[in-house]
């Protein structure tokens, strides 16, 4: 792994970078409940565009997986907007197919989970999302995880800060606590940068924390070949085409997806998180207390 170390507006980012290029992405995924605009509104926060469909809908917005990527000083922001942790709207093979591409987008793994949250509601959907995490992506998964609160400019109104929201209700607090990367608070309509940067820091701090890793699992390194695989494969039939271009189009369509896509056994090839893909295909999973994922 390379260090960097970079300082902007008074701002000392410190982070690490794999050698390899491509994998020189600071990779993040949003994740949150159904029915609210504010997943799709932090990720236009993050990369400062409005390329994830936000609306104020009571409905899930975010139906299908989106990745974008952009320049941020001296790192690449790459961030992954997922379909809404319990979307009942959507027929069980999109679901599959999306949580195929959730996987797919962030491979060889991400370095946070931002679990996205409103400031001034805290609900159970919210409170189960990081075992939802857990249950997909494993327990270490924890340790690459942050809240990220909306809606500060709320608190600013209300003369309330973020401290005294946590402290006020015990479920936060117990939520907070499984976050080992913190939490952070976004203001989506103000076109200030310097939350971004902090939030960047943040993450950088957190990354360094973990020895530079980003965090993987058997089903992300599947991702990871069959994207590889694709990837030759495109440049090979199209010889002008950029390692770039030809790595976006195989993160949409590879064998990993396709696999998810058909239904095929996957607690023997990609280890105990793959049993919750593959529960997926026959119907929603469930969560019991004994923490496994069975099949409604």
């Amino acid at each position: 792994y390379g260090f960097c170390k970079a300082s902007r507006d008074n701002l000392t980012f410190v982070f690490y970078l794999p050698t390899c290029k491509e994998h020189g992405h600071l990779r993040m995924v949003l994740v949150g409940k159904t029915g609210t605009e504010r997943k799709s509104a932090a990720g236009n926060t993050i990369i400062a565009d409005k390329r994830f469909k936000s609306t104020s809908s009571s409905s899930s917005v975010t139906a299908v997986c989106q990745k974008e990527t952009v320049e941020f000083g001296a790192q690449t922001l790459a961030v992954v907007d997922t379909p809404a942790q319990f979307d009942t709207v959507q027929s069980k093979d999109k679901v599959t197919i999306e949580i195929a591409k959730r996987i797919s987008f962030t491979a060889p793994g991400p370095h946070v989970f931002l679990v996205v949250i409103h400031s001034g509601r805290f609900t159970k959907e919210d409170q189960e999302t990081v075992r939802l995490i857990q249950e997909l992506f494993g327990e270490k998964s924890v340790e690459y995880t942050m809240a990220l609160f909306t809606r500060g400019d709320d608190l600013e109104v209300d003369g309330v800060s973020i401290e005294e929201i946590i402290t006020g209700n015990q479920d936060l607090v117990n939520f907070i606590s499984q976050c080992q990367g913190g939490y952070h608070v976004f203001n989506n309509r103000s076109q200030d940068s310097s939350q971004v940067k902090v939030l960047l820091k943040k993450i950088n701090f957190l990354v360094q924390r973990n020895e530079g890793r980003c965090f993987t699992n058997n089903m992300l390194q599947e991702a990871e070949k069959a994207i590889k695989k694709m990837q030759e494969k495109l440049m090979e039939e199209n010889p002008h085409m950029t390692a770039k271009e030809a790595r976006k189009m195989a993160e949409k369509d590879n064998e990993f997806i396709k696999t998810v896509g058909l239904g095929a056994a996957f607690g023997s090839m990609l280890g105990p998180a793959g049993a919750v893909v593959g529960a997926a295909v026959a119907g929603k999973p469930k969560l019991v207390k004994e923490k496994k994922c069975v099949i409604q």
